[in-house]
């Protein structure tokens, strides 16, 4: 399968927003908090922010990386992408010209806890969740080129 990365554009918050939806529904640990409807909005904010950069295959989008500065704040794939690299092809394509990133991984979240730790993210910091709209227990993750570099 050949896997373009593009930035996205406002006709891909449908797409993107039914790719984060999907993945509360997918989960029984995480609560679904949003309709369908308002998932799509958000996910049309962040397009309109410039944070959303989506993968591509066959027409249809397949995942999407939104990064605001340095802080990655979502990393999904439709569940029949995952496995296949391409979140490693939109990770890359977060830290090519950045010399640190940032993001939050559910504690529950196990495989994306073992994506980010492959990649040379190290844990910073936890919290109970009090802080986030879920209020479910996350991990801040912290990445350093430097670091990376280094060994």
């Amino acid at each position: 399968m050949i896997v373009t990365l593009r930035p996205a554009r406002t006709t891909d918050a449908g797409a993107t927003g039914e790719i984060l939806h999907g993945f509360a529904r997918e989960n029984e640990w995480m609560p679904e908090l949003h309709s369908r409807a308002q998932t799509i909005a958000f996910c049309g904010w962040m397009i309109d922010l410039g944070w959303v950069t989506v993968a591509e295959a066959q027409g249809n989008v397949v995942g999407f990386l939104a990064l605001n500065e340095a802080e990655i704040h979502s990393l999904y794939l439709k569940l029949g992408s995952r496995g296949q690299g391409i979140g490693q092809r939109l990770l890359e394509h977060a830290k090519s010209d950045r010399v640190e990133l940032t993001l939050f991984a559910f504690q529950a979240n196990h495989g994306a806890r073992r994506f980010y730790e492959r990649n040379g993210f190290v844990e910073d910091a936890r919290s109970n969740g009090a802080d986030n709209d879920e209020n479910l227990p996350d991990i801040k993750y912290v990445w350093l080129r430097e670091r990376a570099d280094d060994g």
